[in-house]
């Protein structure tokens, strides 16, 4: 028979989040200023009511079932909200500003999340954000109301926005490209250190294989370089004048712009990778929610509309045979 929410056991959901959270009886009881034996009896009254173990008690030590671990999130989240939303209610006495969590990898919120940060607080002045960009992004295992996600196309049980299908490029310091005019693209990849950015569940090479695979360079050796946490760490190690990385030019356009950083060969790997913003369907309704998802969906198919139309959003691309071309 379903739960219906006019016999949410809210006392009950309210003991197991914080024995969940303390993974521990008593510190629950003391954190929640009750007794021991009444949180126990909560848990237990929640558990017969649903039917399945939410706790496994073992002698000195509480774990979370997989039902525990399913449930505890979604209660935290749920009480958090209400307890932010109450605050906000008494502190602003009406007057509503919604904070608004957001997880984003550490790259794009390097690059790209600060200008649009500040884009968006003249947009949406009433969402107050709290960006996490603490690697590795996994909204799975976030209190976040929504997180940018960089992967490959999924079915999940979010709702998932493409913003953006990556297409990754070589690039390298000006000057690098400079010393090497004229050679052909296995001959320069050959000749330099490759540098790789470690994607989860992935060798660390993988990024180069695919792309030695895909533009037929069967002798490149790709088992070789440095290896990185972020596209930003391996940027940065070449612009200091070393090495090639293969990286998305939209996030690293302002390098490329300025001649931090050039794009020596047009040749791309397109593996299928996006960035995808990513909520849970029940948050759709959440007006906050909306506003940021909308806005941002609009901020990116706004560029990639000028990216279409051929407007160079990229700045100059220095090419090993001389000419200079506008890439967004």
């Amino acid at each position: 028979m379903p739960i219906d929410r006019r016999w949410l056991p809210l006392n009950a959901l309210r003991a197991f989040e914080a024995v969940g959270r303390h993974l521990s009886f008593t510190a629950a009881a003391n954190a929640l200023l009750v007794s021991q034996s009444a949180v126990s009896r909560h848990v237990i009254g929640l558990e017969r009511l649903l039917g399945v173990q939410l706790l496994e008690r073992r002698p000195h030590q509480l774990r979370l079932t997989p039902a525990g671990r399913m449930l505890l999130p979604v209660v935290t989240k749920s009480y958090d909200r209400l307890e932010q939303v109450l605050n906000e209610i008494v502190s602003e006495e009406g007057r509503f500003r919604r904070l608004l969590k957001v997880a984003m990898p550490t790259t794009f919120a390097h690059h790209l999340a600060v200008p649009i940060l500040r884009e968006l607080r003249q947009a949406l002045p009433e969402v107050i954000l709290e960006v996490d960009s603490r690697p590795p992004a996994n909204p799975a295992a976030r209190d976040a109301d929504l997180a940018v996600v960089y992967a490959p196309p999924r079915v999940t049980d979010l709702v998932s926005d493409l913003l953006w299908q990556v297409r990754l490029t070589p690039v390298c310091h000006p000057a690098l490209a400079e010393r090497f005019a004229g050679t052909d693209l296995p001959t320069f990849l050959a000749a330099n250190e490759l540098l790789h950015v470690r994607l989860d569940g992935r060798p660390r090479h993988h990024v180069w294989e695919r792309f030695a695979l895909q533009q037929g360079l069967t002798g490149l050796r790709v088992d070789r370089g440095l290896v990185f946490d972020t596209a930003s760490l391996a940027s940065r190690y070449a612009q200091s004048g070393e090495g090639v990385a293969i990286l998305d030019p939209v996030l690293f356009a302002d390098e490329l712009a300025r001649g931090d950083l050039a794009q020596p060969f047009d040749v791309w790997l397109e593996e299928g990778y996006g960035y995808y913003l990513t909520l849970h369907p029940d948050d759709l309704g959440d007006e906050a929610v909306a506003l940021f998802r909308s806005w941002l969906i609009r901020r990116f198919a706004a560029d990639a509309g000028r990216a279409a139309a051929g407007e160079d959003a990229g700045g100059a691309v220095v090419r090993l045979d001389g000419t200079r071309n506008g890439r967004t």
